[in-house]
């Protein structure tokens, strides 16, 4: 099979169109004909072995596919690596069934910056009826999913960071109800602005550095920031404890693969909830482009250089 493999560490040009085995899924695995596999800003950082978890050469990447069964299944799956193929073994307790009504292009969309988003509203920060929301990176896969559910689990106002007139209006029309240049001067500024006068209730943030500083310092007596990513490559300031006494502040982190850990089903449920809501034209996907597999490293520059809208894919059969 044609796979883009990893043998050394890098940039987008570690990324190698190459003919491997087909991938054995071991006893009750499930075997994949890939049709899409998503691309993540995480891939670019495990290119690179700066992700959270170490990577090992060789390898080939993407963590999340869309495709067939050897029995007719439709079915999107995070992978333990592999994806960018034109096959991937799939562990069938991260596999879920496409309904009808859904495309193979929205359901990748949801199971990583989906369900990214719904466990940073449900289970990090616990929105409340009424609070306000600001959410980095806007214009992105998790940024235009996180603004919409903001909106459907009742956000009082939601607030979209983005660079560039194009991606600020991209979340408008996707709900936010207003939107702040991510390149403003003072951050926390411009948050507050953005609200009216009022210090915000919660931050997504996946950026770092001097967005997350001014970001926490925006935020209301009771406030929570969810860090979840660090797209600058910058590190924000030490978290103080005493400061998060003092302003009755909470900094929660979010890594989606810790969601299997939690009792219950928990990704089974933000699953079928936003398939539901697809399904049913009350929550939009937003595609920021579909590549040849032999094109990955465009996706990567892509992603690296911040010029993405919505969901990148790769597509192995072309």
């Amino acid at each position: 099979m044609r796979a883009i493999q990893i043998t050394e560490f890098g940039g987008p040009e570690v990324l190698t169109l190459t003919e491997l085995p087909d991938p054995d899924p071991g006893p009750g695995g499930l075997l994949v004909e890939v049709d899409r596999a998503g691309v993540n800003y995480a891939d670019t950082h495990q290119a690179e072995n700066s992700y959270l978890a170490p990577a090992t050469l060789p390898l080939v990447p993407g963590s999340e596919v869309a495709g067939r069964t050897a029995d007719g299944r439709r079915i999107v799956a995070l992978t333990a690596g592999g994806g960018y193929a034109e096959k991937a073994a799939v562990d069938p307790a991260m596999a879920y069934d496409i309904p009808d009504g859904v495309s193979d292009e929205a359901a990748l969309a949801l199971v990583v910056q989906g369900a990214t988003a719904w466990v940073l509203l449900r289970k990090s920060v616990r929105l409340e009826p009424g609070e306000s929301v600001v959410v980095h990176a806007a214009a992105g896969g998790v940024g235009t999913l996180a603004v919409q559910l903001a909106k459907l689990f009742g956000a009082g106002r939601v607030i979209a960071v983005a660079s560039g007139t194009e991606k600020r209006d991209r979340a408008l029309e996707l709900g936010a109800d207003t939107a702040v240049d991510s390149a403003a001067p003072d951050m926390a500024a411009a948050l507050i602005e953005a609200n009216g006068g009022r210090r915000v209730d919660v931050v997504l943030d996946m950026v770092g550095g001097r967005v997350t500083d001014g970001s926490l310092r925006a935020l209301a007596p009771f406030g929570r920031l969810a860090f979840y990513g660090m797209a600058s490559r910058e590190l924000p300031s030490p978290v103080k404890p005493a400061n998060l006494m003092r302003f009755s502040t909470t900094v929660a982190g979010m890594w989606l693969p810790h969601v299997r850990l939690l009792p219950g089903d928990v990704m089974g449920r933000a699953m079928a909830e936003m398939f539901t809501l697809v399904a049913d034209g009350d929550l939009r996907t937003v595609t920021g482009g579909v590549l040849p597999l032999a094109r990955a490293r465009e996706a990567h520059e892509a992603l690296r250089s911040r010029g993405t809208v919505g969901k990148l894919l790769l597509d192995p059969t072309a």
